[in-house]
């Protein structure tokens, strides 16, 4: 940090003693009353990764693994992008169990959850750079089984054991500062790296928080006191604080924030268990995505079966997403996930093979309705061939 602040200051009369002193302060400020502004030294001056990348007429982009990443999958997805209309690739950075995909800047830190899958992050930024792919950063915050078992103390527990759900998988606190900071340093280092975004994904408590929060025993931090008896209005403060301090944290770096979100938010005023409320982590945010998948609706927008009609589920998404946006005083730009994989586990008549039809019928409908960018999600990154994603024009 100190490094940076003092290429930071080089042609003023400013120390980097000074300016880290009166970050920190802003940004403890920023925790208990959320200031707006960062401070006048901070707005002066960018962090240079040494990378140029242009921000795409719009962002089409694809999500790709630590090991397809470092791996020759990678190479395979660089010629599938040099020949179609995609130009974005979100990569794992921290991965779902908390464990980083490259080597950090400061590898002692981090030592317990390093695979390094990408061996080399800044030759890969570099070819991206060469081929003119827009670089984001996936940081998986409050899903973290890792950070749950070296540190008890900041995730949940039921009675002496460290929760976990059906699938095994624990989440650390959002209620916890030291949680956010844990993974905004994580995120920061990902910045210094050359990416020009960082998404950050599982900002959010457990599904089904709310049936449960009584039986686990946690901390609620300072939210107690500042909201005492109301869970919900508590959980959504913690959740919509952290987005927006983990903007102002990475300001300096100009880098954009986007925030993965659950679809079916923008259709409450927010959702009482996981403490996502749509509009105001937007109101924080470069770039809200939606997570649209037609897969993972239930008889939402009065289809019986959503998975069934990707066109129509990803339309009705859109206007009703376009209408929560328009009541904004910052919107952010939207660019929601959508479904390249067939989701068998829904068993017979609840879904169909997805190809070529079903991915652009979702892109179709998005345009549609003014909405040009996207992120198509397949967890193994093997992606339909032959889908035309040219942007549909006037």
């Amino acid at each position: 940090m100190m490094l940076f602040l003092s290429m930071l200051v080089i042609g003023t009369n400013t120390s980097a003693e000074e300016v880290e002193k009166e970050f920190n302060l802003h940004t403890q400020k920023s925790f208990y009353g959320f200031v707006r502004e960062l401070p006048e030294q901070m707005n002066r001056f960018q962090f240079d990764s040494g990378f140029t990348f242009n921000y795409p007429d719009a962002v089409r982009g694809i999500y790709v693994t630590g090991p397809s990443a470092g791996g020759q999958k990678f190479n395979d997805l660089i010629a599938m992008m040099r020949e179609t209309d995609l130009n974005a690739m979100v990569i794992d950075m921290k991965e779902d169990w908390g464990n980083l995909t490259y080597i950090p800047e400061d590898k002692e830190k981090y030592k317990d959850i390093i695979e390094p899958y990408i061996k080399k992050p800044k030759d890969l930024l570099a070819k991206m750079e060469e081929e003119e792919i827009y670089p984001i950063a996936r940081v998986v915050v409050f899903k973290d089984t890792e950070l749950a078992k070296a540190k008890p103390e900041w995730t949940f527990k039921k009675g002496d054991e460290i929760w976990k759900n059906g699938r095994g998988e624990a989440f650390v606190n959002p209620f916890l500062k030291e949680v956010w900071d844990y993974n905004i340093d994580i995120a920061i280092d990902a910045a210094k790296l050359g990416f020009q975004e960082i998404q950050f994904d599982y900002v959010r408590f457990p599904e089904g928080f709310e049936n449960m929060d009584k039986s686990l025993k946690y901390s609620k931090g300072h939210y107690k006191d500042e909201i005492d008896g109301d869970d919900v209005q508590m959980r959504v403060k913690a959740v919509t604080d952290f987005v927006e301090y983990a903007k102002a944290k990475l300001e300096p770096y100009g880098v954009k924030v986007s925030v993965d979100i659950f679809g079916y938010t923008a259709t409450l005023p927010e959702a009482p268990g996981i403490g996502q409320n749509f509009s105001k982590i937007s109101e924080h945010v470069d770039v809200i995505s939606s997570m649209i998948y037609p897969s993972h609706w239930t008889s939402y927008f009065g289809i019986p079966k959503p998975d069934l009609e990707p066109y129509k589920l990803v339309k009705e998404y859109a206007k009703l997403e376009n209408k929560k946006i328009g009541e904004l005083e910052n919107p952010p730009v939207s660019r929601p996930w959508l479904q390249d994989f067939t989701a068998s586990y829904l068993g017979k008549g609840n879904y169909k093979p997805y190809g070529k039809k079903e991915v652009e019928e979702q892109i179709k409908a998005l345009n549609e309705e003014g909405i040009d960018e996207f992120l198509l999600w397949n967890a193994g990154n093997s992606y339909t061939k032959n889908v035309d994603y040219t942007p549909l024009t006037d």
